[in-house]
């Protein structure tokens, strides 16, 4: 299911695309030893306590903050090796809903040069605030 904004029932969508890091992520030796380039994609369902009627206060306080949010997906992806795409996926999902407003967050990890004969390999996973 794709995140998605939905004024009726109070939800925006905050997104960083394409956040190219240097990681090191994967099980084989040379994974372990050397980083790679590694793309996060975050998409955030944040409730928007303004919809659907409203404006709200322009003050960066009042919303999530995809600078953050690109800062704590980066911190996460380069804090040490990481053997599986989906277990740094995870990490970067549960981080996002510490953050009370998220409500179902997204993240996608690529890694574009591992097969010479695609354009990327990878996961998506999504986590949900019960």
């Amino acid at each position: 299911m794709t995140i998605q904004p939905d004024a009726a029932a109070g939800i925006r969508h905050v997104f960083v695309r394409g956040l190219t890091v240097q990681a090191r992520l994967g099980v084989h030796a040379h994974e372990k030893a050397q980083p790679q380039r590694v793309i996060l994609g975050v998409d955030l369902a944040v409730r928007d306590p303004y919809a659907p009627a409203a404006e709200g206060p322009d003050e960066l306080s009042r919303v999530v903050d995809y600078g953050a949010v690109a800062e704590t997906a980066r911190r996460i992806a380069c804090a040490g090796h990481v053997r599986l795409a989906e277990t740094l996926a995870e990490r970067i999902a549960l981080a996002m809903l510490d953050d009370d407003r998220v409500v179902r967050v997204r993240v996608s990890v690529e890694k574009p040069d591992v097969l010479r004969d695609v354009t990327s390999v990878g996961v998506v996973v999504e986590r949900t605030r019960f």
